[in-house]
């Protein structure tokens, strides 16, 4: 029997056979990142039921020098899930709602949970868990806590690192740190979770987390402006930040191209303004207070812009259905792309200030170095998170576009990086930034990280060669022509 099959035999004996899984067909969904720009290789997809069977199966890589490279629904946009040898470890067995405390508003669950069945738990319990992504009925908590997920309710409630209490993290050598605290306040020493959150299961494999809970807005109200430029959107956001505080839970800029593909190739959703602007903007305000709040409140800051000439047009939602129709606008944004051929895509922020200028700066760099470009940049202007995304021109090649990747990083992260912003806003490293993040990250910050790595993880066998490249001969970062 050879070293690989006595090392799987082992994994059996303790998973069952129907949980080490070893044919092509069953590997072959876990190899390839969601887009399907990188593609990898393993010996084996295990399938652990609890943390102590995953605390089994890291210790038996550790031991044979194995490496591990953790996935839960495999909906990353950055190639860090990508397996390069070694294992799968998937957590999809792990997936309990251990307790819910509507107290101390926390919930407690385990890494393999989707991220609406922890919205549903929360909601039985008349109780709100806001993270709210557009794949959140596949994308599972494990994930999200492992690239810090950011999502719609950032402006309101923080990233994915803002919502975590504690963690339980099995270590690189097997160990099980119980980090499941529930308290607000705790200062004894340094707060591990939060290396754990963010580190794409480089530094160790998060099974289980307590996360906090708010109370469920009894109102909220959705409007879609129309408006001249993203300086006319940054000008609104900023009045509507001072006039409705924390009841504006969500500002979404969508470019007038982005809304055009959007309808052109999702034919059953409407217009929702007459005629055409240059930018839009959609809006939601929430309160947790009794009356029809928000939706007053909303109305007449909207109306106000609207008679000071700031917004051209604006409609309202004025049922949950139709507030639906209006969020489905921005959510369906990123998969019509695709259906307009390559696209080369870049998740960054910059501070507000420098938001509306970003993309006059950006915009216009990148369509003079390819005339016939057509840019799509959307995201969250309340946080300061743009996906500036670049659509191949109109009767070009799709691998020809693509071969330009590296050309227009160099355009676009010049720029951020000039203004002080970050190139991973929400989506993580994995190996499409990695060496991005070697140009533009702090060399001393890099060191740290380095440091980090070799102290949690020797023999570099967790998701080896992805954030940081600690080996000789790393796998290329780039996407493949």
């Amino acid at each position: 029997m050879s070293a690989s099959a006595e090392f799987l035999s082992r994994l059996a004996g303790r998973l069952g056979e129907k949980h080490v899984l070893t044919a092509p067909a069953d590997i072959a969904p876990h190899l390839v990142e969601w887009r399907g720009l990188f593609r990898g290789s393993a010996i084996a997809v295990v399938r652990p039921a609890d943390t102590g069977e995953v605390a089994f199966v890291v210790a038996a890589c550790a031991e044979a020098g194995i490496a591990i490279v953790a996935q839960g629904g495999n909906t990353g946009l950055v190639g860090g899930g990508v397996p390069q040898g070694g294992i799968v470890l998937s957590l999809c067995r792990l997936s309990r709602i251990r307790a819910i405390d509507r107290l101390s508003a926390s919930i407690t669950v385990e890494a393999g949970a989707l991220l609406a069945e922890v919205q549903a738990a929360a909601d039985v319990e008349e109780m709100l868990f806001p993270l709210s992504l557009p794949s959140e009925g596949s994308c599972t908590i494990g994930g999200n806590l492992a690239t810090n997920a950011g999502g719609t309710g950032v402006l309101a409630y923080g990233n994915t690192r803002d919502l975590v209490l504690g963690l339980e993290v099995v270590l690189a050598d097997g160990r099980v740190w119980n980090g499941l605290s529930a308290l607000r306040k705790d200062n004894a020493g340094y707060d591990l979770k939060h290396l754990f959150v963010g580190s794409e299961g480089t530094l160790g494999i998060i099974t289980a987390a307590v996360l906090k809970l708010y109370p469920k807005p009894s109102s909220r109200a959705v409007g879609f402006a129309g408006l001249s430029s993203p300086h006319a959107a940054l000008t609104l956001f900023d009045q509507l930040k001072r006039t409705a505080g924390q009841d504006l839970t969500a500002f979404e800029y969508i470019p007038r191209f982005g809304l055009d593909i959007v309808l052109k190739h999702r034919p059953e959703f409407l217009r929702p303004l007459p005629g055409d602007h240059a930018a839009y903007a959609l809006v939601e305000m929430s309160t947790t207070r009794a009356g029809p709040e928000a939706l007053g409140g909303l109305e007449t800051a909207l109306a106000a812009s609207i008679e000071d000439g700031l917004v051209e047009d604006a409609v309202i939602g004025l049922s949950e259905t139709q507030n639906a129709n209006l969020w489905a606008l921005r959510e369906n944004l990123s998969d019509v792309q695709s259906l307009e051929g390559g696209s080369i895509k870049h998740d960054v922020s910059v501070p507000l200030s420098r938001l509306a200028d970003f993309l006059d700066t950006a915009i216009a760099a990148c369509e003079a170095e390819m005339p016939g470009l057509r840019v799509c940049a959307f995201g969250h202007f309340g946080d300061g998170n743009i996906h500036f995304n670049l659509s191949q021109p109109l009767g070009m090649e799709k691998a020809a576009f693509l071969k330009h990747w590296a050309r227009f990083n160099r355009i676009v992260h010049d720029i951020v990086h000039h203004m002080g912003g970050s190139i991973a806003a929400e989506h993580g490293i994995g190996l499409i930034k990695r060496d991005e993040l070697g140009l533009y990250g702090d060399p001393v910050g890099l060191d740290l990280m380095r440091r980090f790595k070799l102290a949690l993880d020797p023999h570099d066998l967790l998701n080896p060669g992805k954030i940081v490249a600690m080996s000789a001969n790393p796998p290329p970062a780039l996407p493949p022509e």
